[in-house]
């Protein structure tokens, strides 16, 4: 019962021709172990000895366990690609997954801040400080440019272009595109860098060029942004539960509300796919819903 020179055959081409991040990768690692642990479970010793009764039982299982809609869709996407890839490499005669129908995600509305709890946000922070220029330069491009909190740490300060108010941001898969930002996010971007961030570079410190540094002078992580954004949340004393995503959600939901086109959301964001973008429209369509039902003297009685 051998499928793991497959399962390295498959996470190799994941890298190498999918050019897949290294968190796509681990995910499909771990879905693809927890099906292995099943087919052990059932005493199967062969991919190809999968078929529609198996997997069904399969999908009963991950029922029995509590998984959600969301995630028993993913586990089977990771399956479906990796058969795909089993049927190319011939060592299955056909995917067993190519017609299972499964029922359709539903999805949450994004949570977002206000735009008067984002100036709230700004105004807690005391930019008289090092970390403070640098938590102001932080939540600015955060804001200023909705990208994710994976790319924002991996900014260098090469990738910043101050003329014409982009950064080159590595996203998903490798994919490279320029954000802009606006005026806040330059002053505070060169603010930090000019007066703080060569104060947080020590001798033992390794910044290797990158924008966002920590207290010891190395590359701030996303734990890192998460404690910061925690610690400026509790000195603006706002009863929320804000991560970064919400700042990216902010973005885009204060974009669209006044009137900016879904297709140029969708470029700024990196979603490969419009469906992705479109989630944000339900936040703007209900926002208006509830204006309307406040607002409105013949809305209700």
């Amino acid at each position: 019962m051998n499928f793991y020179k497959d399962w390295l055959m498959y996470l190799d081409y994941l890298q190498i021709e999918k050019n897949a991040s290294k968190s796509t990768i681990v995910a499909y690692e771990k879905d693809l172990a927890h099906f292995f642990r099943f087919l052990r479970s059932e005493n199967l010793d062969s991919l190809a000895a999968v078929n529609y009764a198996i997997i069904r039982t399969y999908l009963t299982t991950l029922h029995e366990q509590g998984l959600a809609t969301k995630s028993i869709n993913r586990h089977i996407s990771t399956l479906r690609t990796f058969y795909n890839f089993l049927v190319r490499e011939q060592t299955v005669i056909e995917n067993p997954f190519v017609h299972l129908h499964l029922p359709k995600t539903s999805y949450t509305i994004p949570e977002f801040l206000y735009q008067a709890e984002i100036e709230k946000l700004f105004d807690s922070i005391d930019r008289s400080s090092k970390l403070g220029k640098r938590n102001a330069a932080l939540l600015e491009v955060l804001y200023g440019t909705g990208i994710r909190v994976s790319e924002c740490v991996q900014i260098k300060l090469d990738q910043i272009d101050f003329d014409l108010q982009t950064i080159l941001v590595l996203g998903k898969g490798n994919k490279e595109r320029y954000v802009p930002f606006g005026e806040f996010a330059r002053n505070s971007l060169q603010l930090y860098i000019n007066e703080s961030r060569s104060e947080l570079v020590t001798a033992k410190s390794q910044p290797q060029n990158f924008l966002f540094l920590n207290a010891r002078g190395n590359p701030l992580t996303s734990r890192g942004v998460r404690l910061i954004i925690n610690k400026q949340v509790n000195e603006a004393a706002l009863t929320l539960h804000i991560h970064p995503h919400k700042i990216r959600h902010s973005f885009a939901t204060h974009l669209l509300d006044n009137g900016a086109d879904l297709r140029a959301v969708q470029e700024l964001l990196g979603h490969s796919h419009l469906s992705s973008t479109q989630i944000y429209t339900h936040v703007s369509k209900d926002r208006l819903r509830k204006v309307y039902q406040t607002a409105h003297p013949r809305a209700k009685r």
